[in-house]
């Protein structure tokens, strides 16, 4: 997908399932059902889709989803089905490798997004992008290295840690640019600090809307997930964000949507629906 004079590819790390009503939160089933089917414990079909932006200068990762240190049980209980594979995914749809990422940005630390930050390697916990510098909103990893019960299962240090101890993070504060034509934009909601990425080129502008909107289903604005720790925080953010999307006629990046990777939001007699965007 060409921005300008940026690249910008939806790789594919894992398929896996979650609660539905979780996922839908107050939506009734009979409602959410008919958009994507459970399985018999309930469990829908979501994806981990990391985003790749190549500029003139760098090779930007943004999240890196699930990766492969989760235990049996819980590749089990998630029903996770690593095929491709980040690092597959990233050779066959780019031609690069985990040393060609300079950049990676968080968009939050829950273990299905920063579960690739980190990998063994002889017989270590180390970086598995070498050479990147990590971008993290430091309001966020303090509230991932001191969680509570409602949110400890969720972070995991093992995905973040290890980077902290091989001095490649850079810490961010506020909103703003990472770099030129990438940005990043707090939306609180499923997290205290969870936040957007925003890429601007060529008079083209994407977001990557993580767990903000993580599949097509819930650009409907009283969708929201049960696991959103602030739900009116996301109430208020997609009432905000969502006209300001179909206005720019924004090209949205859905991490965990199991079909489309990207579309358009379009309005049409007063009820929102999505354009597939392939190119």
């Amino acid at each position: 997908m060409t921005f300008g004079d940026f690249q910008v590819i939806p790789l594919l790390d894992a398929m896996f399932r979650l609660d539905g009503g979780a996922m839908f939160g107050s939506v009734p089933k009979p409602l959410w059902e008919r958009r994507t089917a459970p399985d018999e414990k309930n469990r829908i079909p979501l994806a981990t889709r990391p985003l790749l932006v190549r500029t003139p200068t760098h090779n930007v990762l943004i999240d890196a989803g699930i990766g492969g240190k989760m235990s049996e049980k819980d590749v089990h209980i998630y029903g996770i089905d690593r095929r491709p594979g980040l690092e597959v995914s990233l050779a066959e749809r780019a031609g690069l490798t985990v040393d060609d990422i300079d950049t990676v940005i968080a968009s939050h630390l829950h273990f299905d997004h920063a579960g690739g930050f980190t990998t063994h390697r002889d017989g270590s916990l180390v970086p598995a992008f070498p050479r990147a510098t990590y971008y993290i909103r430091r309001a966020e990893w303090e509230d991932a290295t001191h969680p509570h019960e409602r949110n400890r299962a969720s972070y995991l240090p093992e995905n973040f840690m290890p980077l902290q101890d091989a001095g490649v993070i850079r810490f961010m504060d506020d909103d703003g640019d990472v770099l030129p034509g990438i940005s990043v934009r707090r939306t609180g909601g499923h997290t205290m600090h969870h936040q957007l990425i925003r890429i601007e080129s060529g008079g083209r502008t994407g977001v990557f809307t993580a767990d903000l909107m993580p599949t097509a289903a819930h650009v409907d604005i009283p969708w929201i997930m049960g696991y959103d720790l602030y739900p009116m925080d996301t109430l208020l953010c997609k009432n905000q964000f969502v006209p300001e999307a179909i206005a720019g006629q924004y090209v949205i990046f859905f991490e965990h949507d199991p079909v489309m990777a990207a579309g358009v939001i379009r309005e049409q007699g007063g009820r929102l629906h999505v354009e597939p965007v392939t190119d």
